[in-house]
């Protein structure tokens, strides 16, 4: 998936993985696909969440070896 940009924000406990997110989307235009790894298991429905409330879509989510990874196109 072409991300414009990714995040990482592994290690950090919540809020910080969803103000990293909110910071880095603001730097995207509409359209645009942001990734995101963290390690945070909060970070799947805080961000799922966050998107929606957002008026962002959250296209696709996966886990491998403990990362989560999420790729978000900003609305």
């Amino acid at each position: 998936m072409g991300a414009a940009k990714v995040l990482n924000a592994k290690g950090l406990a919540c809020p910080m993985p969803i103000v990293k997110t909110k910071k880095a989307m603001a730097e995207l235009e509409t359209g645009q696909i942001l990734e995101i790894h963290a390690t945070d298991k909060g970070a799947k429905s805080d961000l799922a969440a966050w998107s929606a409330s957002g008026g962002h879509e959250l296209v696709d989510s996966t886990e491998e070896n403990d990362v989560l990874k999420f790729w978000i196109k900003k609305g």
